[in-house]
């Protein structure tokens, strides 16, 4: 695909990863909307991306920890954009992110649950409208190899917490519902695929979590960007990929009684009505 001209939307865009992706994205002629808690870091990413003589970004600033912060920002991108041509969902909360202590959303769900699912699939339903008028378009699902099956009943782990059980929970939920929402995109110009970009990139998520960096934020950057510009997986919807490569997931993801309770769930908590 080629960038030029297009409108890509990246959660988690001022900081590490998703930073790397905007600049790069950016300098292929792509119109970027950059998302973030922080404006400092927005702003230095905004002079750093005109500094280069590209499109000056959009920053969007909004606290995805609460599910009202979701639907804000998808209402400011609607407003001010016709057409969305790729979705990058970016935004998360590691392993050992805040603290070990068990932590509840503004909604009072868990918040890794929150944060790495319940924001990017709230997110994903209300952007399909523009996503689909700008098919073929793009949504890319930041998750991991770090995946824990869901337990229906404890999905928000009040008995048994662990940050690390919390993380890789959210991050299975993420590819489960991308491959539920590749089934329902079928022929509708959009695809979603998820992702494992690198291991413990050096980023700040992995250095507050006491963890030394294996790969660097280029190598997973490259790996997004493959998602969302690479010719060859154009077309290709509801995969896995580790690094550059297809891979398989944990198998409660391939378990289509496990998505349809979790699809339920999560339609119930965002208030979303079941397509």
């Amino acid at each position: 695909m080629k960038m030029d001209g297009k409108t890509v939307l990246i959660t988690g865009s001022t900081d590490g990863v998703g930073r790397y992706v905007a600049a790069k994205l950016a300098a292929a002629g792509a119109k970027i909307l950059i998302h973030g808690r922080d404006k400092e870091r927005a702003a230095s990413l905004v002079d750093e991306i005109r500094d280069q003589g590209h499109d000056v970004p959009i920053f969007y600033q909004a606290d995805l920890a609460s599910l009202a912060g979701a639907r804000q920002l998808a209402e400011a991108v609607t407003a001010e954009h016709k057409r969305l041509d790729v979705f990058i969902s970016n935004a998360g909360i590691g392993s050992r992110s805040l603290g070990s202590e068990r932590r509840t959303s503004a909604d009072g769900h868990e918040l890794r649950f929150a944060v790495n699912y319940l924001s990017g699939f709230l997110l994903a339903y209300l952007l399909l409208p523009l996503l689909k008028a700008a098919a073929p378009s793009r949504i890319v699902n930041v998750a991991s190899l770090g995946q824990h099956p869901l337990d229906f009943d404890d999905v928000m782990l009040t008995k048994g917490y662990t940050g690390t059980r919390a993380y890789a929970q959210s991050k299975l939920a993420q590819i489960m519902f991308t491959i539920d929402l590749a089934q329902e995109l079928k022929s509708s110009g959009v695809t979603v695929n998820a992702l494992h970009p690198a291991t413990y990139m050096n980023t700040t998520m992995v250095r507050e979590g006491g963890i030394a960096p294996i790969s660097t934020v280029e190598q997973g950057g490259e790996a997004i960007l493959h998602l969302a510009e690479g010719d060859d997986v154009a077309g290709k919807s509801g995969l896995f990929f580790n690094g550059m490569r297809q891979s398989q997931a944990n198998p409660q993801a391939y378990d289509e009684a496990a998505r349809k309770r979790l699809r339920a769930l999560s339609l119930e908590l965002t208030g979303l009505s079941a397509a």
